[in-house]
């Protein structure tokens, strides 16, 4: 009997796995070890393996592809539809393998050691930022309990929190102030992790040709431009701009029935990291404008005319995506002054 299709369900110790023969008939079902995995499927025919886009799953799916196998990663939520009854590993292992042969379904491109690595270091220097505020606004509110205030902003933090410690006309306790100069030097601290994560950062950055391409485009930094080629992969898996910049939620959603088309907000879909610095590059490149004479982008310029800032900042956000899957797609280089040749025409 042979195998056509496989469904594997991922686990940290058990993953359950189900397979077909070419009618689609049910060839066997089992249960393998993490150990069990790489003897069984080295051995196995090459056939197609579908695994959901979860916790190690472009490890096994770069593991399973050397082994000769067509290995495809799925979105859980689109996997859902096809599991049926009862959720369980068997039957989610079925709907897997269901759902790897609809002609239709949409896959994760499968990203490689060195994108998983940089990817690694923005989630690292994220998690670092975001203690590093919470650690900024401990430090603000017990001080406010003792009716000194701070104003807003971490620089804040480092230029007056000596002074109020050195202060004895304050009153504080001897207790509280070594418990603030500890949290300050904590604060320091998670500073300094998050700069040495960013040089990491933009070391890859300057390494890495498509990151540089990226970076002329405005509203886009060496941040966004690694962490874009990161985690979109592969260009070519998306067939335009448009299905790029829906994968980031950054187009509306839609409520449409009748025939009567109903656009709402952003979807906000996706990667809220990417869209984040996506979205705050468009602010800035919206902030320079601005401070220019002559707005030489005719384009920007009208729609800050007619919208307000917030809303310019997602659409060029929107139009910058779609300018990256046009740069990384067709392999060119940024130009400003760049007209299509329809409209050339």
């Amino acid at each position: 009997m042979k195998i056509s299709t496989v469904g594997i369900d991922l686990a940290k110790n058990v993953f359950q796995v189900h397979a077909v023969d070419e009618h689609g008939k049910v060839a066997w079902r089992k249960q393998l070890r993490r150990d069990q995995m790489t003897a069984f499927f080295v051995n196995l025919p090459p056939c197609l393996i579908g695994m959901e886009a979860c916790g190690s799953a472009h490890h096994w799916a770069r593991t399973l592809q050397g082994f000769g196998h067509t290995v495809r990663l799925m979105s859980p939520q689109f996997v859902k539809p096809y599991v049926k009854s009862n959720k369980n590993d068997v039957a989610d292992a079925e709907a897997i393998c269901e759902a790897v042969t609809r002609p239709n379904m949409r896959f994760v491109p499968v990203k490689s050691v060195e994108q998983q690595a940089v990817l690694s270091l923005h989630r690292a220097r994220q998690g670092f930022v975001i203690a590093r505020t919470a650690q900024a606004n401990q430090i603000r509110s017990l001080l406010g309990e003792f009716g000194l205030v701070i104003p807003k902003g971490i620089c804040h933090i480092a230029k007056q929190v000596p002074q109020l410690l050195e202060d004895v006309s304050n009153q504080l306790p001897g207790t509280f102030r070594r418990l603030i100069a500890r949290l300050t030097e904590h604060l320091k601290e998670l500073d300094k992790l998050v700069d040495e994560f960013e040089d990491q950062i933009k070391a890859w950055h300057r390494s890495s040709e498509l990151s540089l391409r990226l970076e002329k485009i405005p509203g886009i930094g060496p941040l966004g431009a690694s962490a874009l080629v990161a985690s979109i992969a592969d260009a070519n898996s998306f067939d335009n701009g448009r299905q790029l910049s829906a994968w980031l939620g950054l187009v509306p959603r839609q409520h449409s029935s009748g025939g009567k088309p109903t656009l709402l907000g952003i979807s906000k879909r996706g990667d809220v990291y990417l869209r984040t610095l996506l979205i705050h590059g468009a602010r800035s490149a919206i902030v320079a404008a601005q401070r220019k004479a002559v707005n030489t982008n005719v384009w920007l310029a009208s729609l800050l005319n007619r919208r307000h800032p917030n809303v310019a900042a997602v659409a060029l956000a929107n139009k910058n995506v779609r300018t990256v899957w046009a740069l990384l797609a067709h392999g060119r280089e940024f130009r400003p002054n760049y007209v299509p040749p329809q409209l050339a025409a």
